[in-house]
């Protein structure tokens, strides 16, 4: 229900587990970092240097705006989840602090950047495949290609949280191998004359921080990820808000390090034009073309780990929600620890979502789809930053915070102020069609309450 003055507390959502067995383990400290960083940096990151490069050096100035946002979000994330540790993350502090369907669009509005994502990320794994097994040529052979790239993570969620643990922790582990090789490597063959200027589009600097911003936000989506699965990981009070800022700082630090590399060791005319840049920088710097492979088969593996870990998230949050009457009940059911009907129904949407894009070729729609994701993300982070702040300035601070007051709320209002930006920089039409996207998760939201209204009425008479 709306916020209308006083705010009746719902029923602390409930962290109904089933019995453990042998496929369902909690997370620690590192695969739950692991997780946080392993949904960050997806294929976005093998993309970003070439992306970037036509406004010139100025983006890193975006760089480390983004950063620094995603940070603050990070630290609230972690605030928050001290005193609320149930699966759910934003779902779960929205409902605490304005109700069912403040709640429920948090829940929705994430669920739809989970499977979108998943799509976006498919569709680019299979990109990188192409390098290796050369298959554009073919439609059919490149559908199958994305589908399997998709399920391939799915099953292995299906097969229980355990095995989802150990892929995240192993995939984090091979991607970092080549990145940090160029991250690393490439500073030792940097020069400053690849850089090209520091505004290269003509934009005002403000301007073109906006824009290159815009391009980078997709990229940092998963800061949020730690404190969604807090229901799986152990000791959630304390290891969700070190795994969500660990997480998050070592991404954010290996984004620089590796577009900083990859700008000094490429000439900027040759960086805008490249389709790969991570190979170009590994060729200048070891000569040869080797590194288009080696590079291919890390995308490929960074894109698996991040579909492995969206996989998990678009499951959970729906399961919350499920658990308090805001989502179907089946979202609810779990099977060797993991939300079965929710990773079923993210990947066959996702899915569908591909196959619509290869045979329709509409590139340009699917692209405005990923710049949606970018909206329907901030929609929950703008959420939770203000159940922080309406928890703090309603007296509450001691159920999300330790530290002092004014501390958490100027980090709250930050984080806020953040989102704010974020939804800006995803377009006015991302925007549109992502209010259009809540306005059907608000259809959907009056069918699930009248229903619980019907049966709450059945049962009194």
């Amino acid at each position: 229900m709306p916020h209308t003055g006083t705010v009746t507390k719902p029923a602390p959502a409930p962290q109904h587990e089933e019995l453990p067995n042998k496929h369902a383990r909690r997370f620690g400290l590192p695969v739950a970092t692991a997780l946080v960083m392993g949904n960050i940096i997806g294929g976005g990151i093998f993309l970003l240097p070439a992306s970037v490069a036509p406004f010139g050096t100025i983006s890193l100035v975006a760089f480390g705006v983004l950063t620094v946002g995603a940070i603050t979000l990070a630290l609230v994330f972690g605030r928050l989840a001290r005193r609320h540790p149930q699966t759910g993350g934003p779902y779960v502090y929205a409902r605490e602090a304005f109700g069912d369907f403040a709640g429920f669009l948090a829940s929705w509005s994430y669920w739809i950047t989970t499977w979108v994502s998943n799509a976006a990320l498919a569709v680019a794994a299979v990109g990188y495949l192409d390098v290796l097994l050369p298959i554009h040529g073919s439609t059919f052979w490149t559908i199958v290609a994305a589908l399997t790239v998709q399920w391939l993570p799915a099953l292995a969620n299906l097969a229980g949280t355990r095995y989802v643990g150990a892929v995240q922790l192993v995939s984090t582990v091979l991607k970092f191998a080549p990145l940090l090789l160029v991250a690393i490597g490439g500073l030792f063959f940097f020069h400053a004359d690849n850089l090209g200027p520091f505004r290269a589009s003509g934009d005002s600097s403000l301007g073109a921080v906006s824009a290159s911003a815009a391009i980078l936000l997709f990229s940092y989506l998963g800061v949020e990820s730690a404190s969604v699965s807090a229901g799986e990981v152990r000791d959630p009070e304390r290891n969700v808000g070190r795994a969500t800022v660990l997480g998050t700082g070592l991404a954010a630090l290996l984004y620089l390090l590796c577009t900083l590399a990859v700008f000094g060791t490429v000439s900027h005319d040759r960086l805008v034009d490249s389709d790969a840049p991570f190979s170009d920088a590994v060729n200048a710097m070891f000569g040869g073309t080797w590194g288009g492979t080696a590079v291919a088969v890390a995308a490929l593996v960074s894109m698996l780990g991040a579909l492995n870990g969206w996989t998990l998230l678009s499951a959970q949050t729906p399961y919350a929600a499920a658990k308090d009457g805001l989502f179907p009940a089946v979202f609810a059911k779990k099977k060797r620890g993991t939300p079965t009907a929710g990773v079923l129904v993210a990947v066959t949407l996702a899915s569908l979502l591909t196959v619509y894009n290869y045979t329709a070729g509409s590139a340009g729609v699917f692209e405005t789809l990923v710049l949606v994701t970018t909206f329907t993300a901030t929609v929950p982070y703008l959420l939770a930053t203000a159940a922080q702040i309406y928890f703090l300035l309603s007296g509450q601070g001691h159920r999300v915070s330790g530290l002092r007051l004014a501390r958490d709320l100027v980090l709250a209002l930050a984080a806020f102020g953040f989102s704010l930006w974020l939804v800006g920089g995803a377009g006015y039409a991302a925007v549109f069609q992502g209010v259009l996207f809540l306005f059907v998760g608000v259809l959907v939201y009056a069918w699930i309450a009248a229903r619980k209204k019907r049966t709450a009425a059945d049962a009194t008479d």
